[in-house]
């Protein structure tokens, strides 16, 4: 075949192929075009979306067939919006309800956090329209003020329930007694219960008033630094009638220099209640130990007893107000139910915690965990194998939620003997 017409083929083929290119491309460009046009995002009414912006609240908007126009990204975290979608069945009835009768509607509504779990958000929702085509919801996260006040209601009902046991104990008694004047021996075994009683009743009252003060204090703006030497030197010397009265051995150990920032009065409180706890639960003739460690920033007070320990089910609930592992045993011993929940206040207060480990049969130990404050002169620190009191109380070595303390004796380096003698 001639090249000259071979040549002139490949041109012709290769003219046909571009052209067809050309065409090509400029039908995809126009068809791209008019795609953009169809899914071109929906105009807001002027200056809309600009008070959206600055509402503070989450919001949605949705179009006349309830798609998602546009929504704030606290709509999506609160779980109201997922892609372009309302989740909620509830939202959606007060959209329809809007849309029917041209009104504004409020509600609060307890909804799920997400598609699995139990976990719920309460939030005050108002829908109204926006424009002739849109409507807005508006959402305002209200879950944290709403289980505070279930708190504060729930504690009312409890204190209530409290104080009707030994105030009727005592109008019992005084009845008991009133009837029995001419008996001399039952007159002094009532006196001594209504004294037992009423004594109860002054701690239920103090813990209450405690609690309360908590719940107002503040510890950023009335602080200053605090001695834990001095917050234990002075928890044990108030721990010493319960301890002396049970023969009970309170053995502390280690020193730190470092200081905490907070209230020394509350701090002691605290302390005082887990020492007032491990004295109460722990058999006669034994011991209550108290740890001291200052390490990675954190002071740790360790508080180890020697009782009967505690059940993981009560392990999880033993910080709740008012809640006993063994009522008629607290009754008995003079427990309110409110010490722990007081020192779980404490704890939080100042920026710390406290933890628990136990087991049944080999005891419990509390530890109180508190940073240390800034900027104070570096000195030494508790001396660890001096700082393991807490272990000395119990029979053999226990692992607790921190390191476990080193297990050492009575006489070990460090360790001072307080309350009575063995």
């Amino acid at each position: 075949m001639d090249p000259m017409l071979i040549g002139l083929v490949a041109g012709l083929v290769g003219l046909a192929l571009g052209t067809f290119g050309v065409l090509a491309y400029r039908v995809s460009e126009r068809q791209r075009q008019l795609l953009d046009v169809d899914t071109e995002e929906p105009a807001l009414p002027p200056g809309a979306a600009e008070v959206l912006a600055v509402v503070g609240r989450a919001f949605v908007v949705v179009d006349a067939v309830d798609g998602v126009v546009r929504a704030s990204p606290a709509a999506y975290a609160y779980g109201l919006v997922r892609g372009h979608t309302v989740v909620h069945k509830e939202l959606l009835d007060m959209t329809a309800g809007v849309r029917r009768d041209g009104v504004i509607l409020e509600k609060q509504l307890e909804l799920p956090r997400g598609p699995l779990g139990q976990g719920t958000i309460i939030v005050q929702v108002r829908a109204a329209m926006l424009g002739e085509e849109y409507i807005l919801l508006l959402a305002d996260d209200r879950t944290e003020i709403t289980r505070t006040e279930e708190i504060r209601n729930d504690f009312v009902a409890n204190v209530s329930h409290e104080l009707k046991t030994p105030v009727g104990a005592i109008s019992l008694l005084a009845e008991a007694l009133e009837s029995s004047a001419d008996d001399e021996l039952a007159v002094r075994r009532f006196a001594k219960r209504m004294h037992k009683e009423s004594g109860r009743l002054a701690a239920l009252v103090q813990d209450i008033i405690e609690l309360s003060r908590l719940q107002g204090a503040s510890v950023a703006q009335q602080g200053r630094p605090v001695d834990v030497n001095a917050v234990i030197a002075e928890a044990v010397d108030r721990s010493q009638l319960p301890a002396e009265s049970k023969n009970i051995r309170i053995v502390v150990g280690g020193r730190t220099d470092a200081k905490v920032f907070g209230d020394q009065d509350l701090l002691v409180t605290a302390l005082r209640n887990l020492i007032d706890n491990a004295i109460r639960y722990s058999p006669e003739n034994t011991r209550v130990g108290i740890g001291i460690r200052s390490r990675e920033g954190l002071v740790s007070i360790s508080v180890t007893d020697q009782g009967e320990g505690l059940s993981p089910e009560d392990q999880e609930r033993v910080f709740e107000r008012f809640y006993r592992v063994d009522s008629a045993r607290s009754r008995h011993t003079g427990g309110t139910g409110l010490g722990l929940s007081i020192v779980k206040h404490v704890a939080s207060n100042h920026g710390g915690e406290v933890t628990l480990w136990s087991q049944p049969g080999q005891g419990s130990t509390f530890t109180l965990r508190l940073p240390e404050m800034e900027g104070q002169d570096g000195g030494e620190q508790a001396d660890p194998a001096a700082a393991s009191a807490a272990s000395a109380a119990a029979p053999g070595p226990r692992k607790s939620l921190e390191e476990p303390p080193v297990t050492q004796g009575p006489g070990a380096a460090g360790a001072t003997e307080r309350g009575a003698t063995a």
